[in-house]
C-alpha cells in the first residue's frame, strides 16, 4: 500500500528512559527498560512486538493509563508526572482518540449516543455534541447507522463508530491497539484503509499490534524486544523489504 508521507510537525509525545516495573508476588517485572522516544504530529507510527516485548506497557504509557517507575513523559510539551488525576483525565478524553481490539462500545447505546461519550465529559452542550458525534459518523462511512446498537452493527461497522468516538474529541493522536484483531481480513482490510484515509487527511496514528501485515501500513515502524526499542524505522516494512532486496 502507498501513502503520502506528510512532512513531520511539533513534537506531541516527548519520552525520555521511561522505566516500568510491576511486582508480581516476589518477582520483579521489567516491562519497560529505558525507553526513549519521539512522536510528531502528522506521524503514522506502528509498534510492535512479541508477546512479552512491552508494547502494551509502552501503549499504556502513551495513553497516559499508567505512569512510568522512572523517567520523563512530556506530552505537548507538558511533563505527564506533573498532571493530577483529573488533568490526566482530561488528556485522555480530549487529547487522545483510543481504538481497542474489543470495540468497548455500550450495548445499549446507539452509535451517536456512543460517539457523544467522549463530548459528554467535556462538557459540551448537546446540540453541539449531537452535531460533531453526527458529522464524525459520517466521516467512517456510517451516517445512515447512527440509531444502530452494537448488537445491529456488523464487527467492521462497530470499530468504525469505535473510530468516530476516537475521533469526535479532534484529539492529538489516534491511539489504535490491535484495530482489526476481532475481525475478519476482508474487514480489517477495510479498517486499515480507513485509518490511512485519516492519516491522509491530517491525523496522527499510532498503531500498536504483533502483525506484520498490520504494520505495513504505518510509515514509521518501532520494534520493541525485551522492553527496549530494537529498531526504529522510517518509512513502512514493505519499503524496508523492498530496499533490503535490491
Amino acid at each position: 500500500m502507498s501513502l503520502t508521507t506528510r512532512p513531520p510537525g511539533p513534537v506531541v509525545i516527548d519520552i525520555e528512559n521511561i522505566t516500568k516495573e510491576y511486582v508480581m508476588g516476589e518477582e520483579i517485572v521489567r516491562a519497560l527498560r529505558g525507553v526513549t522516544l519521539q512522536i510528531r504530529r502528522n506521524e503514522y507510527l506502528a509498534i510492535m512486538g512479541p508477546s512479552g516485548s512491552g508494547k502494551s506497557t509502552l501503549m499504556n504509557m502513551l495513553g497516559c493509563l499508567d505512569t512510568p517507575s522512572s523517567g520523563r513523559y512530556e506530552f505537548n510539551g507538558r511533563n505527564v508526572a506533573d498532571m493530577d488525576d483529573d488533568e490526566l483525565a482530561a488528556i485522555r478524553n480530549r487529547e487522545i482518540g483510543f481504538v481497542f481490539q474489543t470495540f468497548n462500545l455500550l450495548p445499549r447505546a446507539t452509535s451517536l449516543r456512543n460517539v457523544e461519550l467522549p463530548l459528554i465529559y467535556a462538557g459540551v452542550d448537546p446540540e453541539t455534541r449531537q452535531d460533531r458525534a453526527k458529522q464524525a459518523l459520517v466521516d467512517v462511512g456510517l451516517g445512515d447507522r447512527i440509531h444502530h446498537k452494537p448488537n445491529e452493527l456488523s464487527g467492521g461497522q462497530r470499530q468504525r463508530v469505535a473510530i468516530a468516538r476516537a475521533l469526535v474529541n479532534n484529539p492529538s493522536i489516534i491511539l489504535a491497539d490491535e484495530p482489526t484483531g476481532n475481525l475478519d481480513s476482508k474487514t480489517g482490510d477495510e479498517i486499515m484503509a480507513l485509518l490511512a484515509d485519516l492519516y491522509e487527511r491530517g491525523n496522527t496514528i499510532i498503531l500498536v499490534t504483533h502483525e506484520r501485515d498490520i504494520a505495513v501500513h504505518a510509515r514509521r515502524t518501532i520494534h520493541l524486544r525485551d522492553g527496549l526499542i530494537e529498531t526504529d524505522q522510517a518509512g513502512s516494512i514493505s519499503d524496508f523489504a523492498a530496499a533490503t532486496a535490491s
